[in-house]
């Protein structure tokens, strides 16, 4: 007798080894019919995987976390089924599951175009209709290899040529058409409903800019038509809070091809940068972190010592001068450390904490590139905590209470939390890694909030704690980052003086709130469709004349404001009234101040909130007051 054991610890006996399918019916028609994968000891299979040893055994549904990557999945073999169907001369190369979609990749004479995307996505929808099964079967690697090759797929033969000799491979058939894959994949195609195909891209055969270039088409794959529409929905959305289009329309910042990846801020876009900035080094203080300034350029022995040069040159930006080797910096740790050790430390200065706006190159790929959020030269909020194995807690615990006011300042409530463990490839002790660990999984804790943990996702020299963001669409940003490292300081020689006068290296906590302050800027854009709060706006307040009779008052009072602080613009254009208040309303600026021959005679000011609000006419100072609240408030 076979004994599974269900979700909700009820058992059931069966006298020989049964399926994960015949197990589902046995519960119920229903859960038959919806059931795509099983859970079986925690592994997700095929419905038609045999249990043949007493298990534990979850159905998974389109309800589940597991059936929508299934689902998607599926859908990109799908996608490669259809796409063989329409164009036979088509090699199929790598099509894996993404976030809230799939992509496969297409070796073809000619690019694919508009109209071929939906005639694709046709015979998508033509071919789950014929509910056709989806089998599996296993290969010895080299059988498989000579099946692809005698098909003409060669870009597969290339793949499974590369699993070590003497391996199975799987291979799943729907129809006509087999590829190799893991799985594991819905029973049949009729399972796979609601899906959309998005856009095509160009890919290199496997992620080498050496190799030849391939087509990408990128699809999406929900469980429900209504979780379809919905994302489709937030994707227009997306579009027309799309930072690059918006840092256009006001006039923020711009890219050229004179400078890939680095970014031309405008006058606008600046003060947005140093709103932000000067907010954040308001933070280092609060949080006793000494602002330092590091170099840009490094000699590579330095690099040598970290691992970088070994491990990471592809990625750096590299000079030569007077036959000595040079890198732009990557990351501003290291300096850091330098600046640590260059004096005699004890004991009594720890914790010893660092912060700069270090200005770092990365060498990124160019189809990776994304207006402000991926770029090759990028300012990060950096700091480095130099202290004790005592003090990690502490530290953690007080990062994440200042992370939480910052993102609920910057207008995120909505945090998760993740601590990424141990990796197999590692360097430090375990009792080290258990205590960096409980560190950064009790400052959770204390804090308050669920976290998940990541095994093995660490980095070589320490633990992790992820903050991702959500934003006002529901979209996940990664951003903050306490990592714990044993390891930078003692490869650099970093060290202090114990309490009991000997020699020690301080742990090395790396921490970064909002990340890349470019990065941060493009999500807060979108995240308010590029209508800034007032503390942000890089202009808060317009004033507009009605006629030349207040010119001069429109400037009187454009000073008074700018004296208090404020980032203020006059518009003094013989335009209608009502073209200028279109035009900078169509900016998205907090307010409008409006200045006609009653105003300037009662030194007063008709005011506009954005969203085209009329709030009447006030006093200079009633307004000063209102808008004063509004930044103090961060609203």
């Amino acid at each position: 007798m076979i004994q599974i054991t269900l979700p909700d610890g009820s058992k059931r006996e069966y006298p020989g080894p049964v399926t994960v399918a015949e197990v589902a019916s046995s519960i119920g028609s229903g859960l038959a019919k919806a059931a795509l994968a099983g859970k079986v000891d925690g592994k997700v299979v095929d419905t038609s995987h045999t249990i043949s040893q007493d298990s534990q055994l979850s159905i998974i549904t389109a309800k589940d976390p597991e059936g929508l990557d299934v689902i998607r999945h599926s859908t990109a073999h799908l996608l490669a089924y259809a796409v063989k169907e329409l164009f036979p001369d088509a090699q199929v190369t790598i099509g894996p599951v993404i976030e809230n979609g799939f992509f496969y990749d297409f070796a073809y004479k000619r690019p694919f175009t508009p109209e071929d995307l939906v005639a694709i996505e046709k015979r998508m929808s033509e071919l789950a209709a014929r509910d056709e099964p989806v089998t599996r079967r296993v290969l010895p690697r080299d059988e498989a290899v000579a099946h692809f090759k005698s098909l003409g797929e060669n870009y597969k033969a290339e793949i499974i040529g590369s699993i070590p000799a003497g391996e199975d491979v799987s291979l799943y058939a729907e129809g006509a058409f087999e590829d190799l894959c893991r799985g594991p994949h819905v029973p049949s195609t009729g399972k796979l409903r609601f899906f959309k195909l998005m856009k095509v891209a160009g890919a290199y055969w496997r992620g080498d800019h050496r190799n030849e270039m391939l087509q990408r088409i990128y699809g999406t794959a929900w469980a429900t038509k209504e979780e379809l529409q919905q994302h489709l929905t937030m994707l227009e959305e997306a579009e027309k809070r799309d930072h690059r289009k918006l840092g256009r329309e006001l006039d923020l910042f711009h890219i050229d091809d004179v400078a890939p990846g680095v970014v031309f801020w405008h006058p606008k876009g600046w003060a947005v940068w140093q709103a932000v900035e000067q907010y954040m080094r308001q933070v280092y203080r609060e949080t006793d972190y000494q602002e330092v300034k590091g170099p840009q350029i490094l000699d590579k022995s330095l690099w040598e010592k970290t691992g970088h040069w070994q491990n990471y040159r592809e990625n750096m930006f590299t000079t030569e001068s007077e036959k000595r080797e040079y890198a732009l910096k990557p990351m501003n740790c290291p300096g850091h450390v330098l600046i640590f050790k260059s004096q005699l430390r004890s004991y009594r200065e720890l914790p010893l904490r660092y912060g700069e706006f270090g200005q770092c190159h990365r060498n990124e790929p160019s189809g990776a590139l994304h207006g402000i959020m991926r770029v090759r030269g990028f300012t990060q909020d950096d700091g480095h905590a130099f202290c004790t194995e005592d003090q990690i807690l502490d530290e953690c615990v007080a990062y994440t209470a200042k992370l939480q006011q910052v993102y609920r300042d910057f207008g995120f409530t909505d945090i998760l939390y993740k601590v990424a463990t141990r990796p197999d490839n590692r360097v430090g002790s375990d009792e080290l890694w258990d205590k960096a660990e409980h560190a950064c999984m009790e400052a959770l804790r204390r804090s308050g909030v669920d976290f998940v943990v990541s095994a093995g996702d660490g980095a070589f020299y320490g633990p992790k704690i992820e903050y991702t963001l959500k934003d006002a669409l529901g979209r996940q940003w990664q951003c903050g980052t306490m990592q714990v490292d044993f390891n930078t300081a003692e490869r650099l020689g970093a060290d202090y003086v114990t309490e009991t006068s000997g020699r020690a290296h301080p742990v090395m906590l790396h921490r970064a709130i909002v990340g890349s302050l470019e990065r941060f800027i493009g999500m807060l854009i979108e995240h308010y469709a590029g209508a800034l709060p007032a503390w942000l706006a890089p202009v808060q307040v317009a004033v507009l004349n009605i006629t030349d009779g207040q010119a001069e008052y429109a400037q009187e009072l454009a000073k008074t404001l700018r004296n208090q602080g404020l980032r203020v613009a006059v518009d003094q254009r013989n335009e209608k009234i009502t073209y200028k208040i279109r035009e900078h309303s169509m900016q998205k600026l907090p307010y409008i101040l409006v200045v006609g021959d009653k105003e300037k005679a009662a030194g007063a000011v008709a005011v506009r909130a954005r969203g085209n609000q009329d709030l009447g006419v006030m006093s200079i100072d009633a307004f000063s007051q209102r808008i004063a609240q509004d930044i103090l408030n961060k609203s």
